[in-house]
This record gives C-alpha cells, structure tokens and sequence, in this order.
C-alpha cells in the first residue's frame, strides 16, 4: 500500500511541485519522483511502475503545451524514438538485482542535477543534423535504461541534444516530452507484462503530478526561470542520490 508510507502528507506536497519543475523544462518527472520515493523509503517494486504511470501523464501535458507553442520538430523526435520504443520495451520486462538499481539510477540522478543547474542550459546558432545511425544508437540506448529503471529518458536526451547542437532548448523540451511520454508507455508495457503491479491509490499521485506539471509547462512553454526551486530540487535529487549510494 503506498499510503502507509511514514510522513506520506510532505510526499504528496512535495510531488506536484517535482512535476512543476520538470514539465517546465519538457520532462516527465521520473527521476524525481524515483528521488522522492528513495527519500520516503518506497517498497523498490512499487517505485518503477508508479514513475512511469505519473510521467506518463506529465509529460503528455508537457508535449501538448510545448507543441501549441510550435516547437516540436517531428523529424528530430522519430530520429531517437524509433529505437528507443521497442527497447524501452525490452527493458521493462528485465528485472535486475537492487544494488546495481541503485547504482544506476544514482548516476541518473546526477543527470538530472546538471539539468536542473543548466549545466547543460546553452544553445548554439548552428544547428546539426542528426545522423541515421546516431540517431538509432542514442535512442536505443536511452531507450533501454529508461525501461529498465523505470524513467522516460529525457533527463538524458535534452543534454545530448544541446551538447550535440542538434536542437534548441525549447524544441529539446518538446522533442523529450513526447520521448519520454513513448518510453514510459513502452517501459510500463513491459513491466506489467514483466508482473509489475500498480496501486489504486497511485490515482491520487497521477492527480497531483498533473496538477504541478498542468502548470509547469505552460509556463515553461511560454517564459519561466525560477533559479530558487530549481537549486531546491537539485538538493533533493542529490540527498537522494547519496543515500543510494550508501544504502
């Protein structure tokens, strides 16, 4: 039962929030809400499907504002995403030991403090195309591990994008929203399949994480820079972050 979580009330304050932040940048919110999770000490069978099924939501939200704003460039999108469905799906199905979970999704995390901090924030003038076979690549890989840890992939492929200055920031965010939005679907096909299970209850965290990501990316969509909750949350996804570590 995820209710019976000590201190549930400061989850459920705290879980629209999360989403706030990441749909403002286009993303779901997994590796958040997984942060969350580790911080309230969530049964780890419940922590993936539940991600994946708020992200789901999130990030739909996010692709519908981002997209209304004209920044969604389908050919950059189906250049990762035809990889990265059917692996995503893959990796949902596999169910690996805790530890290395823990492992992996600690070094995620660290992913997801840059892009908090904007480590991965600046955009070029001269915009690349995406070769096939990177395209292909990328998407796979980011694919697979979105699936396995229970993430849609975004907190990856944003950074890629503008490192590789195949995109600008507010197309990354339109183009990650619908990655992640895929991958999730396809990760949670396969974890289900797999014998994950989800709790009734997890309607309550879908309710408030489309209350937060609601908002959050129709400001992110039009003009937002809130530096005080974003270094906030970067000191949540780090508390968490070293608990895996050292757990």
């Amino acid at each position: 039962m995820l209710f019976d979580i000590e201190h549930m009330w400061l989850f459920l304050c705290v879980l629209p929030v999360v989403a706030f932040l990441y749909a403002s940048v286009g993303h779901g919110g997994a590796s958040g809400y997984l942060a969350l999770m580790v911080l309230f000490s969530f049964a780890p069978a419940t922590m993936k499907p539940t991600a994946l099924l708020l992200n789901l939501f999130v990030a739909g939200i996010a692709f519908y504002h981002y997209f209304k704003a004209g920044h969604f460039n389908k050919k950059l999108f189906l250049s990762f995403a035809i990889a990265s469905i059917p692996l995503a799906f893959i990796g949902g199905m596999i169910e690996i030991d805790a530890s290395i979970y823990k492992k992996i999704l600690a070094v995620l995390l660290l992913f997801a403090v840059l892009k908090m901090l904007n480590v991965f924030g600046k955009e070029s003038d001269h915009i690349k195309q995406v070769k096939v076979w990177q395209g292909l690549l990328i998407g796979g890989l980011i694919g697979f591990f979105s699936g396995l840890i229970g993430i849609g992939g975004g907190i990856i492929l944003t950074p890629v994008i503008l490192l590789l200055h195949w995109g600008k920031m507010k197309e990354a965010a339109a183009v990650s929203a619908l990655f992640i939005w895929v991958n999730s679907g396809a990760g949670l096909t396969g974890q289900l399949m797999g014998g994950a299970e989800l709790s009734v209850q997890a309607i309550t965290l879908v309710a408030l994480a489309v209350l937060g990501g609601w908002f959050g990316s129709y400001y992110g969509s039009k003009k937002l820079n809130n530096s005080s909750l974003r270094y906030l949350l970067s000191i949540v996804l780090l508390i968490a972050m070293v608990k895996l570590v050292v757990t």
